[in-house]
């Protein structure tokens, strides 16, 4: 087991004053889920097998319409851990966490939520993939020299992850149940698989296990705690145990009602699915010219559910250890997936677009302090209202002000927050859309046409044809509220 510790950092606090703060501060357990779509049961779903996270869902709030502010893993993470729209055009790089917080010396503005909280008296322990390196690293070797850096230098009191026989982060993220991944087959390899293992066979049934070793010891210490797991799956390649897969009846498998590009767009608003098809041994190669076969895309489909029903699965273990240990009644518990995925929509096989898709992914909130939480909240929310949430939601103040804002009036039932301001902002490809109750509007900065497109949720949920033209009366009024949200990472001239 890889190990790496971050030793604690003196903080301007005193100790004995943060202890007090702390004694009936609830604890908090957040899951991040890597490529989540919302096909689950507490979304309407009626096949994929997701029994964990639907209780969760039963016993907290499901947020129907949550978006992400990138849709790609290192952006849509910085925005949650630091509460703020992307400022410049690299806040959109995998890379914008290492390169804005990273390496960085501790100031009087934390680096991220979980660094707000450690100084408040949390205990804050991180498993799996939290930022954008899988095991909150970077810079190691195979052996983790010396060169190692922590990508969150102070938000950890403890940072570990399991990477079994594949023997480091990237090779874990991207493993085989032989102990291979797509790195050292040199992608000659599918973009799924079916398992012949047990849960343990792959790294997030590794990464549960920590989890559970965990919440053991942290049961029986005083302080509050804030324990993140980051799980890879159903991230590709879409890998799980032969028994999950065998949930599902692949000829009964739905594909997608968008097969075809929408109408009155150019094809750069879309994505040419290089991730996917990097995975040299899938038995197609679809694209925005060629669409996936009905078979191919049925096939594709249920390795992804399959994936999603094993991740499931090991939430589900956290979920019973928390009630086992007696921890349930003091411990909030979060969901989050970090963007989600284009299972053949639009002729895309990925998350890289600004459509629909792509943006809006799962979360659930169990606050066990409000005592009649809204179980299904229909509202337009973002991730980064979710840092401020949390400060209210732990007694915590929060350190400086963010385009987000608490959600805490959504959830709780008898004070219902009547004034929310329903949008969403997000950014890529050289675009931002917002997301308002009725539409999806979004503007690229680029140089092929259309530049502007318009989709009505309500006679379009899917988004298949843009009626920019056609309604310029709507497109006038939501061009005022997307500029709002233009935080000067494009310019009208680029």
């Amino acid at each position: 087991m890889k190990y790496f510790k971050i030793i604690p950092i003196l903080c301007l606090l005193n100790i004995t004053s943060v202890l007090a703060q702390t004694k009936e501060k609830p604890n908090v357990l957040f899951i991040f889920v890597d490529d989540l779509r919302p096909e689950l049961g507490a979304y309407g779903n009626e096949i994929i097998q997701t029994p964990n996270i639907d209780k969760l869902a039963s016993e907290g709030s499901v947020f129907m319409k949550h978006y992400v502010q990138a849709p790609t893993c290192g952006a849509s993470r910085y925005s949650i851990l630091t509460g703020t729209l992307p400022q410049s055009q690299d806040q959109l790089s995998n890379e914008a966490i290492r390169n804005y917080i990273s390496e960085k010396p501790e100031t009087e503005k934390p680096e991220t939520f979980i660094h707000q909280l450690r100084r408040n008296g949390y205990y804050t322990v991180g498993i799996g993939k939290i930022s954008h390196y899988i095991d909150g690293l970077y810079g190691y070797s195979e052996d983790y020299s010396e060169d190692v850096k922590p990508e969150l230098p102070h938000s950890w009191d403890k940072n570990i992850f399991d990477a079994g026989k594949w023997k480091d982060g990237w090779d874990a993220f991207f493993a085989y149940a032989d102990g291979s991944s797509r790195i050292t087959k040199e992608r000659k390899v599918k973009p799924y698989e079916k398992g012949e293992v047990d849960d343990d066979g792959y790294p997030d049934g590794l990464s549960a296990n920590l989890a559970l070793e965990e919440l053991d010891s942290l049961s029986q210490q005083r302080n509050p705690f804030f324990m993140a797991v980051g799980f890879f799956k159903p991230h590709l390649p879409f890998t799980a145990p032969v028994k999950y897969w065998d949930l599902y009846d692949e000829s009964k498998m739905p594909i997608t009602s968008s097969r075809d590009i929408p109408e009155n767009i150019s094809k750069a608003s879309l994505y040419d699915n290089s991730e996917f098809n990097r995975y040299l041994l899938g038995e197609e190669k679809p694209n925005l010219e060629q669409p996936a076969s009905k078979e191919y895309a049925k096939k594709i489909k249920h390795a992804y559910y399959a994936a999603v029903s094993y991740i499931d699965a090991q939430i589900g273990k956290l979920l019973d250890e928390l009630e086992d240990k007696g921890l349930d009644e003091n411990t909030i518990v979060v969901l989050w997936g970090d963007h989600g995925w284009q299972l053949g929509d639009h002729r895309v096989w990925g998350k890289h677009t600004l459509f629909e898709k792509a943006l809006r992914s799962p979360l659930i909130i169990k606050a066990p302090s409000i005592h009649e939480q809204d179980q299904k909240i229909e509202e337009i929310v973002s991730s980064i209202d979710i840092y401020p949430t949390l400060m209210e939601l732990c007694g915590t103040e929060m350190p400086y002000k963010t385009q987000g804002k608490s959600m805490v009036g959504l959830l709780d039932a008898q004070k219902r927050d009547k004034d929310w301001e329903e949008k969403s902002y997000s950014y890529f490809n050289d675009g931002i859309t917002v997301r308002v109750p009725r539409y999806r509007y979004t503007k690229y900065f680029r140089d092929e046409e259309p530049l502007i497109e318009l989709y009505d949720h309500k006679k379009d949920p899917n988004e298949n044809k843009n009626i920019a033209e056609d309604k310029p009366g709507i497109v006038e009024k939501l061009d005022k509220i997307l500029e709002k949200g233009n935080t000067g990472i494009y310019s009208k001239t680029d």
